[in-house]
């Protein structure tokens, strides 16, 4: 079974990951599934995701990102799935899009946080690292520790002061951070074409002073709006406030929040956010996805049946 894992970690184009954290959870993240997952094993990930967002919503439907009926999410979405251990019962997930920008004249990607789902009866299990920060940190691994820029839009305090403590250079809600040409740029372009990807409707105005979306839950999103009574709280107080003072939550605001991920931000993911006991099983993971980055590369520039065209070896 390892070996299988290393042959696939360095043959593969796409991030497909599957691992036990702890005895209790399984652990699967697979890159753009739409894109090229076998048909039985697509369908059971949609299966699984669709199982965990109906326990969320009482049975009311989303139309957005990974439910939207074009289906266009599952191609260019990390979808990461955890299950029980024991049965396999699905009991979240988080579907983080690509969304592709231009940088200094560059084709890029962020990767927007995406939506987070997890089963009531499971909240307080301890799943909040899995879901958003081993899914960044594998990327981060993937692109070889570029700095990869993200995005996250949420009305949610809870949410917004996590985004603000795990990652870097976020603007807004991090003490400290003064927005740049880069956030403003990335804000404006995120807004100008990807609102399908956290369903903000095209009625919604786009504060890009304060990073706000004002009467954002109109394009398929409408079931999550929440009150700001009922939305989660952070344990830091100034986030709540924050939130309360710079969204009308009657009318529906989010805040779109700009970061990256850095060293310093996975080196604040391995000491703070991993348990111990998730450490070992991290670490094979990652030696997987480094084999993928660096090794699958060589391998396939030294492959004279594939044309690359004057990067070939003589």
């Amino acid at each position: 079974m390892q070996a299988y894992a290393i042959w696939r970690a360095v043959r593969g184009s796409h991030l497909d990951l599957r691992f036990r954290p702890s005895r209790e959870f399984t652990v699967e993240i697979v890159e753009r599934p739409g894109a090229w997952l076998a048909p039985e094993r697509l369908e059971r990930l949609v299966r699984s995701c669709r199982q965990v967002a109906s326990a969320c919503l009482d049975g009311r439907a989303l139309d957005y990102g990974l439910f939207a009926p074009d289906g266009g999410a599952w191609r260019r979405s990390v979808v990461t799935l955890v299950s029980r251990a024991a049965d396999g019962r699905p009991i979240a997930f988080n579907a983080m899009p690509l969304l592709p920008v231009q940088r200094g004249g560059q084709k890029a990607e962020v990767l927007h946080l995406g939506l987070v789902m997890v089963d009531p009866g499971e909240r307080g299990s301890g799943l909040s690292w899995i879901l958003y920060g081993l899914t960044c940190f594998a990327l981060f691994l993937r692109g070889r520790m570029r700095p990869l820029w993200i995005s996250s839009v949420t009305q949610v305090p809870a949410v917004v002061g996590m985004v603000a403590e795990t990652f870097d250079d976020v603007y807004p809600a991090q003490a400290g951070t003064a927005p740049t040409f880069a956030h403003r740029h990335i804000a404006h372009q995120i807004m100008a074409t990807e609102r399908g990807a956290f369903g903000v409707g095209a009625e919604a105005e786009f504060d890009p002073v304060l990073q706000v979306i004002r009467n954002a839950y109109t394009g398929g999103s409408d079931n999550l709006k929440k009150s700001f009574e009922v939305a989660a709280k952070h344990r830091d107080e100034r986030y709540n406030l924050f939130c309360a003072e710079a969204l009308d939550y009657a009318r529906g605001d989010d805040v779109l929040q700009i970061g990256r991920i850095d060293l310093r931000t996975a080196r604040r993911f391995l000491v703070r956010s991993v348990p111990r006991s998730a450490i070992p099983q991290l670490a094979v993971q990652g030696l997987f996805i480094a084999l993928q980055a660096a090794v699958a590369p060589l391998l396939q520039w030294l492959d004279a049946s594939r044309p690359l065209g004057r990067l070939r070896p003589a």
